[in-house]
C-alpha cells in the first residue's frame, strides 16, 4: 500500500488513485451544501498563514471542536477553508475519514493508537486562492514526542498552475522550528530552533484527484497561490498518536469533544 522506505527518506509519499472519484465528488457536494447553509455575516474571520491575524479571533480559537468557515485575505467574499472538526461533526466527512482504508494506512505508518485530531476542507479558489508559506504541521499540532501525520486528499487535480503542495524532501529529519500556541492566554508564534531549512530542492507534488499525500509532521511544505481559472479543492486530515502527550498550550483544544480514533 505504501512505500515506507520512501516515506522515511523523503518525509512524504504520494498514493495515486487512493480515493474513488465518486468519493471526491461526494465530499465536494457536501462542502457545497455546508457553504449554502453558512451565514456569511457570522464569520468575518480571515485565515492567513502570513500574519496569523486570525489568532486573536475567538471564532478561530474555538473552532477545534466545531465546523467553522474562514475567508480569503485577498477576497473576503470567497472561502479559504472549513475547519476543524468536520470528521467528527458531519456524517459525510465522518464516514469518509473513518473508512477502513485510511485506518489501514495509519496502521501501516506505525501509528499504534491513532486519534483523528483535525480536519479541513481547503478551497484554494480560482484566481484568489492564497499561498501557504513553508511550515511544519507539528508547529500547530505539537505532541511529545512528535507524532502528527497528515493525509492530504486531492479532490481536484493539483499542479503548479493551481497551487499544488511543495515539499523539501528529507527535511523532516530536522528539528521543529516554530511553535504556535497559548502563552499567557494569548495565541503566539515562538521560535524553538532557528536552524535554516536544509538546502534541499523543493519538489512540486503534482497529483490527479483521488490521490492521497501522506505528510510527516516535521516535513517543511507549502503551496503556491492559485492564479489559474481552475479550483484546487482538497481535504486534509491530521492524526496524532494517542500514546503521545498533547500539551494544553496547543492552539487546537476540544474541551467538549473528546478525541476518537477510526472506530
Amino acid at each position: 500500500m505504501i512505500d515506507l522506505k520512501a516515506y522515511a527518506r523523503d518525509g512524504f509519499v504520494v498514493l495515486p488513485d487512493f480515493v474513488p472519484i465518486e468519493d471526491c465528488e461526494a465530499l465536494k457536494a457536501r462542502a457545497a451544501e455546508l457553504v449554502a447553509g453558512f451565514d456569511r455575516g457570522a464569520a468575518p474571520t480571515v485565515f492567513s498563514t502570513v500574519d496569523q491575524a486570525h489568532a486573536g479571533d475567538r471564532y478561530f480559537r474555538e473552532s477545534g471542536g466545531d465546523i467553522r468557515f474562514f475567508v480569503e485575505a485577498e477576497a473576503p467574499s470567497q472561502l479559504n477553508k472549513i475547519g476543524h472538526a468536520l470528521h467528527d461533526l458531519d456524517p459525510v466527512f465522518d464516514r469518509f475519514s473513518r473508512q477502513p482504508r485510511l485506518a489501514a494506512l495509519a496502521r501501516a505508518l506505525g501509528i499504534q493508537s491513532p486519534l483523528l485530531l483535525q480536519s479541513m476542507y481547503l478551497f484554494k479558489q480560482p484566481h484568489v486562492g492564497a499561498e501557504v508559506g513553508w511550515h511544519q504541521d507539528a508547529t500547530f499540532l505539537r505532541t511529545e514526542p512528535p507524532s502528527v501525520t497528515g493525509f492530504w486528499i486531492a479532490l481536484d487535480d493539483a499542479d503548479r498552475g493551481n497551487g499544488c503542495l511543495v515539499a523539501l524532501p528529507g527535511a523532516h529529519r530536522g528539528p521543529l522550528r516554530e511553535w504556535f500556541g497559548y502563552q499567557g492566554g494569548e495565541l503566539v508564534s515562538r521560535t524553538i530552533d532557528s536552524t535554516p531549512w536544509p538546502p534541499a530542492e523543493p519538489v512540486a507534488l503534482e497529483v490527479r484527484r483521488g490521490a492521497v499525500i501522506v505528510l510527516h509532521g516535521l516535513l517543511p511544505h507549502a503551496s503556491t497561490a492559485n492564479r489559474s481559472s481552475r479550483p484546487r479543492h482538497a481535504y486534509s486530515l491530521h492524526l496524532i498518536d494517542g500514546r503521545a502527550d498533547y500539551p494544553a498550550d496547543n492552539w487546537l483544544q476540544r474541551p467538549d469533544l473528546p478525541l476518537r480514533g477510526f472506530a
